[in-house]
């Protein structure tokens, strides 16, 4: 599973190219789909044949694929079957439940502050910084220097939506579109649907299912907001950030020099947030993750829980700037630690995930 053009082909391609016995279809092919419309156990052997494996690249574009994937699982044991979604509103819905025990998924992300600094050296990717928290990590991006602009555009204008429209699930396509800029403008800050709703011409409903949808299509992720003791702990409040700073700053139109805007706060904070989120998840770390602020506007940007522990952080660019010593929050979960993140440290906080 991950957002298209984040490798998921490629990775496999290196992995079975070469390989004897794969057969590789395609999803985004129409003879492909209409091959699988009538799928019964009979004309998939068939269409298997000799194969071991079978690779369905961009599964989620087959209708009712957890069905058929079922019917192979169950009909024709002796394959191996390797499915890549970029949506996981198809792959992961309710029709896979059945599978359940007998799959594993793999969520691949744009590439890692962690892989980088296994590709070229920590000292590389530091003089980078700036530079990823501008353009992001998608791997064109990466490999493509000079061409950042031309390729982020391409991204946004013909990718980031395919999978939402050709389901026919989102109507509205200007909606959705100033829905995700007016949600890069709020990265960092609470996200108040009818709010936002009133700025789209949408309703809170439809706010909440189109939040949904891009979630499931891996452009932005949600954090809520942690509360167990205080009367005064916000509730049920959200933010949402976006999987790349790139795919954000390309939305509002915006690649200034990272030490010249007005958002860097807003920039260091998305970068932390979806870099930690790929560090944990390569790790194989188990974490309840939420922000926390109270009514008096005391906020710690990310809390951490792994086996019952707390790990409280702050965000800060400059390691000389000021920070709270969030002595309210310390003193009611005891035992709990807090760290401040900046960018003389952060490679302690994105290669050593810690509790």
């Amino acid at each position: 599973m991950g957002a298209r053009q984040v490798g998921k082909t490629t990775v496999l391609h290196k992995l079975l190219d070469g390989t004897p016995g794969v057969l590789w279809l395609s999803g985004d092919d129409l003879d492909v789909r209409s091959l699988f419309d009538q799928a019964t156990s009979t004309r998939l052997k068939t269409v298997i044949g000799q194969h071991h494996t079978l690779v369905l690249d961009e599964a989620q574009r087959i209708e009712d694929i957890g069905i058929k994937l079922k019917i192979i699982t169950d009909q024709i044991p002796e394959i191996q079957v390797i499915a890549t979604g970029s949506s996981s509103f198809e792959l992961a819905n309710k029709d896979n439940e059945p599978l359940t025990g007998r799959k594993f998924t793999h969520q691949m992300f744009p590439l890692s502050y962690e892989e980088m600094v296994n590709h070229h050296g920590l000292l590389e990717e530091n003089r980078l910084l700036t530079h990823r928290l501008v353009f992001g990590y998608y791997p064109d991006v990466v490999t493509h220097p000079g061409s950042e602009k031309v390729i982020l555009r391409e991204l946004s204008d013909s990718y980031l939506f395919k999978d939402l429209l050709n389901w026919g699930i989102v109507k509205k396509t200007d909606s959705l579109v100033k829905l995700l800029q007016a949600l890069a403008y709020q990265v960092g800050s609470q996200v108040s649907y009818p709010e936002i709703g009133n700025l789209c011409g949408l309703d809170y409903k439809t706010v909440d299912k189109y939040v949904t949808l891009l979630e499931q299509a891996h452009i932005v992720f949600r954090l809520s907001s942690f509360s167990r003791n205080l009367r005064n702990e916000l509730k049920k409040s959200r933010k949402i950030y976006f999987v790349d700073n790139g795919i954000r700053n390309s939305l509002i139109a915006n690649f200034a020099q990272f030490e010249s805007r007005a958002d860097f706060g807003a920039l260091w904070e998305n970068y932390l947030m979806s870099e930690r989120r790929k560090a944990v998840h390569y790790h194989d770390i188990w974490a309840n993750t939420w922000f926390w602020r109270t009514t008096q506007q005391s906020e710690i940007d990310l809390i951490e829980e792994v086996d019952g522990h707390l790990a409280a952080y702050e965000y800060k660019w400059n390691p000389s700037a000021k920070t709270k010593k969030h002595k309210l929050f310390l003193e009611t979960y005891p035992g709990s630690q807090l760290r401040v993140i900046h960018r003389g440290n952060v490679e302690e906080f994105l290669l050593v995930p810690s509790p």
